[in-house]
C-alpha cells in the first residue's frame, strides 16, 4: 500500500513541467520578442522594437499572438485547451 502510493505519485502527468511561465501564450511572445529584437529595423534602423511592430515587421508571430489571446477569450477553449 505504501509503496502504491509512491509508484501512484511518480506517474504524475508532465505537462505542467513543460509549460513556459508567465501565462498561456509565453512562448509566442517570447519569439514575437525576439524576432521583433533581431529585425532589420531595430538593428540597422535604431527603431524601438513595438515601432517596428507597427510598421508591418514579424506578421506572422504578430498573428499567432492575437490568435492565441483571443482564443483565451473563447469559453470552450479556455475550459478544453488551446487547439495545436
Amino acid at each position: 500500500p505504501a509503496s502504491a502510493a509512491g509508484a501512484a505519485g511518480a506517474a504524475m502527468p508532465q505537462y505542467y513541467e513543460d509549460k513556459p511561465k508567465g501565462g498561456a501564450c509565453a512562448g509566442v511572445k517570447e519569439d514575437l520578442g525576439a524576432c521583433l529584437l533581431q529585425s532589420d529595423c531595430v538593428l540597422k534602423e535604431g527603431k524601438s522594437p513595438l515601432q517596428c511592430l507597427k510598421e508591418g515587421n514579424c506578421k506572422a508571430l504578430k498573428y499567432s499572438f492575437f490568435e492565441c489571446k483571443r482564443s483565451m477569450l473563447d469559453t470552450r477553449s479556455r475550459f478544453r485547451g488551446r487547439k495545436g
